[in-house]
């Protein structure tokens, strides 16, 4: 969410930008200050948690119901909305006026983060003059929310692998229960260097070094071999049968780097196919 503030300032005229995501709670009663949630309205809300350029902290905390201001009715159309000046609009409601009146804000565009279909949270953009906000404005905003939804998605994939790889270890006779590992396996080391929050980027190496270790207890022992992270990466998607092409698109290589990788590790593991690598690796406990 900083990152696409940031970018959204960058990309266009606006000195204001800020936004959050959804939390699901119960309603509070209004406060009458803008702060709390907004009475009689459902308990998803988004909670104002990054600000870039604000002159004061005022904005930070602001739950916004759905349909309530300009950011509710983003969450509630589920889609990009705008206005002139926002002290004065008719096509909005004014629970949040005292904080906008005190950053002072005239101008703001609100857009709406949706991932598979679902609001997830808003970002704003805003000027601290009446004026137009024109099609640049509207476009950067657009793509900056685009950046968050595509973390989320990244962020939600990690999770749905981190509970799949997080059940019990099967037993040695239990090889479709192994296959499963070793796909969530090969997924989760694909999907680390697209994970921005870097504690959720340990956690899924560490899980994925347990997964490795895992496997390592159902093989004979072997001599020791230390394999640089991105050979570890190549492997685990070559046990799962991808080709050179798919396993560059999947890591975000290119198909001469993903040979360059399998070679140095084959060496390492003195072996001569690919096959014989990824026996290797799960030996040497590197892979499940």
């Amino acid at each position: 969410m900083r990152a696409a503030l940031v970018r959204l300032r960058r990309g266009t005229d606006l000195p204001v930008a800020f936004g959050g995501l959804i939390e699901d709670t119960v309603d509070a009663a209004d406060t009458g200050t803008g702060r709390g949630t907004v009475g009689q309205r459902g308990g998803r809300r988004v909670r104002i948690a990054e600000l870039s350029g604000t002159g004061t902290h005022v904005l930070r905390g602001l739950t916004i119901a759905s349909g309530s201001g300009l950011g509710g009715k983003a969450i509630a159309l589920s889609r990009p909305c705008a206005v002139t000046d926002y002290r004065v609009s008719r096509h909005i409601s004014h629970e949040y006026d005292v904080a906008v009146e005190t950053e002072g804000l005239r101008s703001v565009l609100a857009v709406p983060v949706v991932v598979r279909r679902r609001v997830r949270g808003v970002l704003y953009g805003a000027l601290r003059s009446a004026q137009p906000l024109g099609d640049r404005a509207l476009a950067a905003a657009v793509a900056a929310a685009r950046d968050v939804e595509q973390s989320l998605v990244v962020r939600d994939e990690a999770h749905d692998l981190l509970a799949t790889a997080r059940e019990p270890v099967p037993g040695p006779g239990a090889s479709g229960a192994w296959e499963q590992i070793r796909e969530a396996h090969g997924a989760l080391r694909a999907l680390a260097p697209r994970v921005l929050d870097p504690t959720l980027r340990a956690e899924l190496l560490s899980v994925c070094g347990q997964l490795a270790t895992a496997g390592a207890t159902m093989t004979p022992p072997a001599r020791p071999v230390s394999l640089a992270p991105r050979e570890v990466d190549v492997l685990a998607c070559v046990a799962g049968g991808a080709t050179n092409a798919t396993t560059a698109e999947r890591l975000g290589l290119r198909p001469e780097t993903v040979k360059g990788y399998l070679r140095s590790a084959m060496r390492k593991l003195g072996a001569h196919t690919r096959l014989e690598a990824v026996v290797a690796a799960r030996r040497a406990g590197l892979l499940p």
